[in-house]
């Protein structure tokens, strides 16, 4: 494709997102950086996380992923659906009863400020990495079709991709987010939907011929259920939910959306037509990973080593100048829709939970914002470029093999806070928070040898959870009304 020609939507697509942050940015002050004024209309916050929660990953990632795991990934997404739900029916109502900014000051509320700030730097290591991740796969792809034609490193690539988001979300944080990944998830569901028009034609398959092709193929397993496999369907779905609930309501980024609505009842309805949304997205992506592996099978295509760039070496050199139009709008919305809101995320609870920005008057405030926005851009730049130094397998399974570590210490936290009565010792609780995830690593190294050939998928979260919650209950004691 004409490096030109992706400049010019890059920067037409940034020039759309800097002129909604000004409509949206006006006035706003640190209130409506963290809370948007809690004055977001519902659907608009439902329509808008499709497109944060799919990210850059699921955009490349799962598509490419069918033709190793088939639709598996399913299994997980169902576990999703009933998180959503469990987030919306418990966890909402709390953080709209204790009318909070950080969710993790709930830790301060129930244990005191060592465990609050543990929970909160998990989150802030959680985030940081997971957002590196997704911002290091769509570097990638600018890199290939726009930067190595100027001979542009990368680095600089990552640069400039990180030094947009901080263009339009320095001023207005929460309060433009959710107007933008409204305008994100639309181009990035569009993309999807045009890629999959585009190759039935070429494939001269009608609707019901398209369905009965992706149906028949053998990439479109659903259900697994092999105890020993990491794809087996009891692990993937009981993986899925509780990750859901971590990384959905225990996490800052997502839960700072939900609770710019105007009250716990339009968060709740939020939450619940969002998780439908998905699901419907969800088949999207998977039914595009098998009409890819068709086309390429059709006309001699040989598949990448790694799969992630499938979708993009088709896209891109394959399916026409219209196709590749479609997928870098979609690929630039994926990544903006996640990094935006987990930077404006970062910010936040660094400013609320270690900096006590409310502690300051407005002018103060606006200081600290500014410089907590800055650190953060900086270290995802460092860590993408880190991240570029060593990975080495696919991206989707590094994200949650990732989170599945960094935030099982939140999901005993919030778990053992919520349905105990147990005061804890807050002293030892990050030490608690530290040892859990070493523990649950070497668990998962030598889980072949100890469980009789049994591999950890993505329910390592939940044994990391589980680990951590043994752990606060050596160092509590009942607690005296």
């Amino acid at each position: 494709m004409n490096p030109y020609l992706v400049l010019g939507i890059v920067l037409g697509y940034f020039f759309v997102l800097v002129g909604i942050s000004w409509l949206t940015s006006r006035n706003a002050d640190t209130q409506a950086f963290f809370t948007a004024n809690r004055k977001s209309p519902w659907y608009l916050v439902a329509f808008g996380m499709v497109g944060a929660t799919l990210s850059g990953v699921t955009f490349i990632s799962v598509p490419g992923e069918v033709g190793n795991s088939a639709f598996s990934y399913l299994q997980f997404v169902f576990g999703n659906i009933v998180g959503y739900w469990l987030v919306a029916g418990i966890l909402l109502p709390l953080y709209y009863k204790l009318n909070l900014v950080s969710i993790y000051s709930f830790l301060d509320q129930r244990f005191g400020p060592r465990s609050y700030k543990t929970g909160s730097f998990f989150f802030l290591i959680s985030k940081l990495i997971g957002a590196a991740f997704r911002l290091f796969l769509v570097a990638g792809v600018l890199q290939i079709a726009f930067f190595d034609a100027f001979n542009i490193p990368f680095y600089l690539t990552v640069i400039v991709t990180i030094g947009l988001i901080w263009v339009y979300t320095f001023r207005g944080g929460i309060k433009t987010i959710v107007w933008t990944d409204t305008l994100q998830t639309l181009f990035l569901v569009s993309a999807v939907i045009f890629t999959i028009v585009s190759i039935a034609k070429s494939l001269d398959l009608n609707f019901g011929a398209l369905l009965k092709e992706i149906s028949q193929d053998q990439n479109s397993q659903i259900f697994f259920w092999d105890w020993r496999s990491g794809n087996n369907f009891f692990k993937q779905f009981l993986a899925g939910m509780f990750i859901t609930i971590v990384m959905v309501g225990m996490d800052q980024d997502m839960m700072q959306k939900n609770l710019t609505c105007k009250n716990k009842k339009e968060a709740q309805k939020n939450m619940l037509v969002f998780s439908l949304s998905f699901l419907v997205t969800v088949f999207l992506f998977l039914g595009l990973g098998v009409l890819l592996y068709i086309f390429a099978e059709k006309n001699g295509i040989a598949i990448p080593e790694s799969t992630d760039d499938l979708y993009p070496l088709l896209a891109l050199h394959h399916f026409g100048l219209p196709v590749g139009v479609a997928f870098l709008l979609g690929i630039t919305a994926a990544a903006y829709s996640s990094a935006d809101s987990a930077l404006t995320a970062l910010t936040t609870s660094f400013s609320v939970d270690f900096l006590k920005i409310e502690r300051f008057d407005e002018k103060k405030r606006q200081r600290i914002k500014m410089g907590s926005h800055l650190l953060f851009s900086i270290l995802l730049i460092v860590v993408i470029l880190a991240f570029k130094a060593i990975n080495n397998e696919s991206i989707v399974v590094a994200v949650f093999k990732v989170a599945g570590y960094t935030y099982g210490p939140i999901l005993g936290l919030f778990i053992f806070g919520m349905y105990t009565k147990r005061k804890v010792n807050d002293k030892w609780v990050p030490w608690i928070g530290v040892s859990a995830p070493v523990i649950c690593y070497f668990i998962s190294q030598y889980s072949e040898i100890l469980f009789n050939g049994y591999r950890f998928g993505f329910e390592l979260l939940i044994v990391n959870g589980l680990i951590t919650i043994l752990g606060l209950l050596l160092i509590s004691k009942k607690h005296a009304e």
